[in-house]
Parts: C-alpha cells; sequence; structure tokens
C-alpha cells in the first residue's frame, strides 16, 4: 500500500511481530534509501512516530509501532575495514559482517546470540555474549556512530568525547536505548585478531545447579567464553557447561582446518504450522534426557564459530516450534549475593507447569556507562516459555516483583510484558537516560511499542 503523502517512498502496510511471534501488530514499513530521505521524511510528516528494525530478532515489543511508520535500514549496507576497525552500515547483519571479516583475520569483540542481528539493532540492545565477564558488551567495543536526531540533525558520536559532554550523552544514550534516540545509519567497531575461525572448547556435565554454578564463578579467569545449558525440569537443576577459547594454528592438527572461510547455512527449516502444546511436560522432559545424555565431557574439542555461538541459527524460523500462539522469553540479571533466585525462579516456573528445553545461564562482568544497558555484575538467565500456558503472565509477575527487589531488571530487548513501574524501579539510570532522550528528540517521534507500554 502506497501512502499518497509519502509518494517518493516505498512505504507498505504489514503485519509484524517480534521474533517470540506475540502481540502482531499493522504497521507502515519504510525502505529508505539515504540520509536525506530520511532527513525529509521527518520534517515533512505531521504527528510523525517511528522506529526503526532490523531483521525482527528482538522477542519483544521494542521494534514495531502499531498503525505507525517503521523505517527499514537494509541500504545502510556499507562495510570497510581500516587496520583493526571497521566502519559498517547499521543495516548489516553480524552474519554478513563475520563473512567479510573472519577471512581477514578478524571477529567482532562480542557476538550476541542469533548472527541474524544487525548492526544497528546490536548498538540499540548493547548485546551481550558468552563472554561479558571478560569484555563486557557491544558498546565498550564502538568508537563512533553516526544517527539522525528527531529534529533531522546528523550527529558523529563518540564514547570520550572531551570537548562536548553532550555528545557523550547522546552517545551512552543511543547504546542500549532501544532505537528511542534516533536512527542509527553507521558505526565505527573495534574488531580483534584471531589465528584460526575455530574454538578449543571444554564441556563439564553437573547433576545439579549448585555445581554448576560454583565451577562457573571459579572458571570466570580461565575461560573466554562460558554459558551452560540448564534443564528446568530436572529436581537439582541439573546442566551442561560450554567454555571456549579461540583455537590458535597450533591446536589445530588437521592442516585443511586453517582455512578462514565462513559461511552461515539453515539446515533445518521449521514448517509454518506447528500444533499448539507440542512442546509439553513429556515432550521437553524427553528432550532434556536426550540432550543431557548426548552431551559428552570433553577437553580440546575443536568447534567451528557456527557452532559454538550459533547452533540455533542452523534452523530456518526456530520460533516457529511453539506453535500459533509464540512464547515469551524471560531474560534476568541478578547481583550475585542475591544468586538463589535464579534456583527460585526455576522451580516456581516448573510448579507453574511451564516446560523450557532451552534455558540458558551467564556470567556478567562490569557494566559499562550506558544508561539503558542490560548487563550488571552477577548472573543473567534466560528462559523460552510457552505462551500456551494461561498462568504464566501471573506467575512472571510475580517473579518481577521479587526480581526488583533483590536488585534486578528484565532485558529490554527480550521484553513483552513487564509493567512501566517496574522497569522504572530496576532500570536505575531511566529519569539521566530520559533527560537526554528529551534532547535529542524533543517531539518524542521516536517510539515503539515497548516505550508506549513502558510509558518512556
Amino acid at each position: 500500500m502506497k501512502n499518497s503523502t509519502h509518494k517518493n517512498y516505498q512505504i507498505k502496510q504489514e503485519k509484524i511481530s517480534g521474533w517470540g511471534r506475540r502481540n502482531f501488530v499493522n504497521s507502515k514499513l519504510v525502505n529508505i534509501k539515504n540520509n536525506e530521505e530520511i532527513k525529509n521524511f521527518i520534517k515533512e510528516t505531521k504527528n510523525l512516530s517511528c522506529i526503526t528494525r532490523g531483521l525482527g530478532r528482538s522477542y519483544g515489543d521494542a521494534a514495531q509501532l502499531k498503525n505507525k511508520y517503521v523505517f527499514n535500514l537494509s541500504f545502510y549496507d556499507d562495510i570497510i575495514i581500516t587496520g583493526n576497525e571497521v566502519k559498517v552500515g547499521a543495516g548489516v547483519s553480524i552474519s554478513k559482517l563475520l563473512k567479510v571479516i573472519i577471512p581477514r583475520g578478524y571477529i567482532l569483540p562480542v557476538l550476541p546470540g542469533s548472527s541474524k542481528v544487525t548492526i544497528g539493532g546490536a548498538i540499540a540492545a548493547d548485546v551481550h555474549g558468552k563472554n561479558h565477564h571478560k569484555l563486557g558488551s557491544f558498546g565498550n567495543h564502538i568508537s563512533k556512530i553516526i544517527i539522525i536526531d528527531g529534529k533531522g540533525i546528523i550527529h558523529e558520536l563518540k564514547p570520550k568525547e572531551q570537548k562536548n559532554q553532550k555528545l557523550n550523552n547522546f552517545f551512552w544514550a543511543t547504546i542500549g536505548g532501544m532505537g528511542l534516540t534516533g536512527i542509527i545509519l553507521q558505526a565505527t567497531i573495534s574488531l580483534r585478531k584471531i589465528e584460526t575461525k575455530f574454538l578449543k572448547v571444554d564441556t563439564y556435565k553437573f547433576n545439579d545447579l549448585n555445581s554448576l554454578m560454583e565451577f562457573m564463578k571459579s572458571t570466570d579467569k580461565n575461560y573466554a567464553y562460558t554459558v551452560a545449558w540448564i534443564d528446568s525440569l530436572h529436581k537439582k537443576g541439573r546442566g551442561v557447561l560450554t567454555c571456549g577459547e579461540h583455537a590458535l594454528k597450533e591446536d589445530i592438527n588437521n592442516k585443511n582446518s586453517n582455512s578462514f572461510s565462513y559461511d552461515s547455512k539453515y539446515f533445518l527449516k521449521i514448517p509454518n504450522f506447528i500444533p499448539n502444546g507440542l512442546l509439553n511436560k513429556v515432550t521437553v522432559k524427553v528432550f532434556n534426557e536426550l540432550w543431557f545424555r548426548k552431551s559428552l565431557n570433553k577437553r580440546n574439542e575443536i568447534q567451528d564459530i557456527n557452532k559454538f555461538f550459533y547452533p540455533l541459527d542452523a534452523i530456518d524460523n526456530w520460533n516457529r516450534i511453539y506453535g500459533l500462539v509464540g512464547f515469551y522469553q524471560y531474560q534476568f540479571v541478578i547481583p550475585e549475593k542475591n544468586s538463589y533466585f535464579i534456583s527460585k525462579a526455576l522451580k516456581k516456573l516448573k510448579n507453574s507447569y511451564t516446560h523450557s528445553f532451552l534455558t540458558v545461564l551467564k556470567r556478567f562482568g562490569k557494566r559499562n556507562n550506558a544508561y539503558l544497558s542490560f548487563p550488571q555484575p552477577g548472573w543473567t538467565l534466560s528462559v523460552d516459555l510457552p505462551a500456551n500456558n494461561k498462568n504464566i503472565l501471573n506467575v512472571l509477575n510475580d517473579l518481577d516483583k521479587e526480581l526488583a527487589e533483590l536488585g534486578g531488571k528484565i532485558y529490554l530487548a527480550k521484553d513483552l510484558r513487564q509493567s512501566s513501574q517496574i522497569f522504572k524501579k530496576t532500570y536505575s539510570f531511566y529519569k539521566h537516560w530520559k533527560s537526554i532522550k528529551n534532547e535529542m528528540d524533543p517531539k518524542n517521534i521516536f517510539q515503539s511499542d515497548l516505550s508506549k507500554r513502558l510509558n518512556i
């Protein structure tokens, strides 16, 4: 559907949702080709409300806006490598960028849980990876952002701007700012040098959650990457811990394995229709049992980047496995001193007959200066929860309240249901961020269903 008031732009009405396939809304998708089009759109459109959308991998409602404009920036696809830095357009996916930099012997310092995420989205969510305890989140490694604010002005933002504190504030409000401070066009990112495209991986099995968590704490300094899968239905919370380091040339025995070629392919496709209720106590219990049994205690196993970082990316549209009703992902961070909340949350979810086969535990290190960034020192647990459980929202609301009292918070990029009260109580730098948002976007044109729900 074309909009007659914007005859120079490609605009179509489309029904969209987050990756959790909940709360579908009709939006006006706008394909943007250059900076001038964005500036003109902002200046020409009366009562404009809009948000930017990448590849739709935000689980909740952060990249959608009901009956309003949603910008597609796929035309912003430039990649320019200079030394150990890369200038990259906001519309470039992590996967596409890896295909360019890995053959040159580089990798991004922080890799989120999917490579099907755009650079703009990674900045807006300040994504984290399996190495936050070592290198922090995505924003830590960005030296410059090009952005258009709510007045149609292009800014060059840097994290250590000495001459202009205002621009420094703009930078840290944009990192983790969920796209609400402006439209990110380009970023300059530091790269890490690697000798091979492989990782040297150690795998440990634990029969209870406490033993696993104690071991994870003790290995913070020993591994670059750590992540644990938890059997959410097991009475003691058994799990499998995977730890990795980038493999050196001397670690690779096969002479053909030194290739830096990188590719990301789908090996399985989930059909459009999956019956609701397919993931129930029986099927999830069987899956968890098989997964735990197949996982072996191994040392120095050589794994490809995709196998280690992106196993789910090999399954096209894996989110459809939850059926037409979709799912919620509940991801929270909790301080070290209140780590008992993890086992308590798992027990409460289990007792509510919520069955998850994808439960992931990671360690967080120091937070950065971004006002709305999610990571903070402690633990983060993410749980995928089928939405066909009618009681699930009540259970999560109860967990939210206790989480807020214990100094934790919920990841905005995964959130679809927390209240405005919980958000404002747990994101302690919100008011400072809001004052900067008002300066960058005085007419509040950058909105999303998330921002409207949270009243920010």
